[in-house]
């Protein structure tokens, strides 16, 4: 993939039996990959109906024992209100989970939040249509919003 091409080593684990493509996902390979150094990539979110990408991400977050969930997204940030609709809406650049809940900002779906919060993983919420974003916010740089618990 591109990022072997970049001399990366990462592996794609999906959730749907793909064995042709890449490695079915389980929680002991990818911290197995994790712990040799290499970028692992969940792909197919959970692989059951009903269950959203955001909350896809954090389940995988929360088995990986991950540091952080990124998510990359149209905005870049949390806002007091929807952006496109609202000219006075402000982007936080830290708040709380509690905080998400309680001003029901929509973010993220409540299960994916409640799994954040109960196994203490941040979300940095950024837009992914930044280029090098994504790079940004590993280094601490550009425009995000990170969530953490109370």
């Amino acid at each position: 993939g591109m990022l072997n091409s970049k001399g990366a080593d990462a592996r794609v684990l999906s959730a749907i039996a793909m064995p042709t493509v890449c490695e079915t996902y389980s929680p002991a390979k990818g911290i197995h990959h994790l712990e040799q150094g290499r970028i692992v990539i969940c792909a197919a979110g959970t692989g059951l109906p009903f269950f959203t990408t955001d909350t896809g991400a954090a389940l995988r977050a929360a088995e990986l024992q991950c540091e952080a969930l990124l998510k990359g997204t149209s905005v870049d940030g949390v806002y007091s209100a929807d952006p496109k609709r609202d000219a006075k809406a402000s982007r936080y650049d830290r708040i709380s989970f509690s905080e998400i809940l309680a001003k029901d900002l929509r973010i993220m779906d409540p299960a994916a939040i409640a799994l954040a919060r109960d196994n203490g993983i941040p979300v940095v919420v950024f837009s992914i249509r930044k280029p090098g974003a994504v790079l940004d916010v590993l280094s601490g740089a550009g425009r995000f919003t990170t969530v953490t618990k109370d």
